[in-house]
């Protein structure tokens, strides 16, 4: 197969989809990989270095998706990127599309072969490709918050592990799946006081035991979340629900109970956001204030330690991704139930519920599509 490897364009991303361990996998593999110009230099990686692995180094970004048969990328693309897309074409990357119709309606209309990372899950409810930048999302959002508690940034100046003598500061982790439990290590890591919310009383117990009762545990209902918004210093949010729109869990109207100064990160915004007054920030104006209260919601969090996050990422997305290029999505998905779930847009039909509640489209299952297409 013909793969497709481009430079990231979405403002302050430097992460790159395909590392040159990466290519030389798939060219050991038979398969002929094309890098953009560059697309790998932000993350650490020379043009030399993919060239030495075997690939094609091409400047010219129309002639790859031209000429290639899958697109490997990180983030979803963008709206300069829509019309370079051709019929069938894979396309193997986040693609976040329950918070974006424009792009959904985009490759439906292309007839793209929409593989999302986010989206890829086993049967025991694992999320493979997800998981490394949810670890590195919910580290790196204490860390950012602690950083906006500081008065220069609008914050309330409070140190987050305090020092002898003076209090810690309050975090609230709303959600405790990869993102809340990672936010939590780093949080408690750091000498915070941390109360975590959940409506799995399961994980709850489990989060409790992991961290030796040194947490806070809460089942997520109104009154608790209005409970932790009115002592915490920080609040992360960190809910999901594969695929879908984040539920909105924190409402404009409730701001006005927390402390002024106070700092709030959302690191469900790729989703839409887990609260009313989020809207996607960057990594070079990441922080907004609404009702006296820090907001920082940076959509592509991860891609700040770019080197990390791409070797974190590719080596979550490799295995899969080499499975599609060796036999094929058709016959991957037969075999794979996981990459199968993966697959949210395919000939120009919307084949992920979540996806299709979202935006009032016609869900069409996968299998019965591949059947009536005739698809090899």
């Amino acid at each position: 197969m013909k793969i497709g490897v481009i430079k990231e364009i979405k403002t302050h991303e430097y992460r790159v989809a395909l590392t040159p361990d990466c290519v030389r996998s798939y060219v050991s593999r038979g398969h002929q990989v094309t890098v953009e110009q560059d697309a790998g230099v932000a993350a650490g990686f020379a043009n030399e270095e993919y060239a030495a692995a075997g690939g094609t180094i091409e400047p010219n970004k129309r002639a790859i998706f031209d000429r290639c048969e899958m697109i490997v990328k990180v983030k979803e693309p963008l709206e300069s990127e829509y019309g370079l897309f051709h019929k069938g074409q894979i396309l193997f990357t986040y693609l976040h599309l329950a918070a974006c119709g424009e792009l959904t309606r985009a490759l439906l209309a292309a007839g793209v072969k929409g593989v999302a990372y986010e989206t890829i899950e086993t049967d025991e409810g694992r999320l493979p490709c997800l998981r490394p930048m949810s670890e590195i999302a919910g580290r790196l959002a204490v860390q950012e918050a602690a950083k906006y508690l500081e008065k220069p940034f609008g914050g309330r100046g409070v140190l987050l592990g305090g020092v002898p003598g003076i209090r810690a500061a309050k975090v609230g982790i709303i959600g405790g799946g990869i993102v809340g439990m990672n936010a939590c290590k780093i949080a408690l890591g750091m000498g915070a006081d941390v109360t975590i919310l959940d409506v799995d009383s399961g994980r709850l117990a489990y989060l409790d035991d992991i961290f030796n009762m040194s947490v806070t545990t809460l089942y997520s209902t109104e009154g608790n979340i209005d409970a932790v918004l009115r002592e915490s210093d920080v609040i992360i949010g960190a809910v999901l629900v594969p695929g879908a729109k984040a539920p909105m869990l924190v409402k404009r109207s409730q701001l006005p109970m927390m402390k002024r100064g106070a700092v709030m990160v959302d690191v469900a915004v790729d989703q839409g956001g887990c609260f009313e007054t989020t809207h996607p920030t960057t990594h070079d104006k990441p922080v907004f204030i609404e009702e006296g209260v820090v907001h920082y919601c940076v959509a592509n969090m991860p891609g700040a330690v770019a080197l990390s996050s791409t070797r974190a990422l590719t080596s979550a997305t490799l295995p899969f991704g080499l499975k599609i290029a060796e036999l094929g999505l058709e016959e991957t998905c037969r075999q794979s139930r996981a990459i199968a779930r993966g697959v949210n847009v395919y000939a120009g039909k919307c084949t992920h519920q979540a996806v299709a509640r979202a935006f009032g489209l016609q869900y069409a299952g996968l299998a019965e599509i591949m059947e009536a297409t005739g698809a090899a």
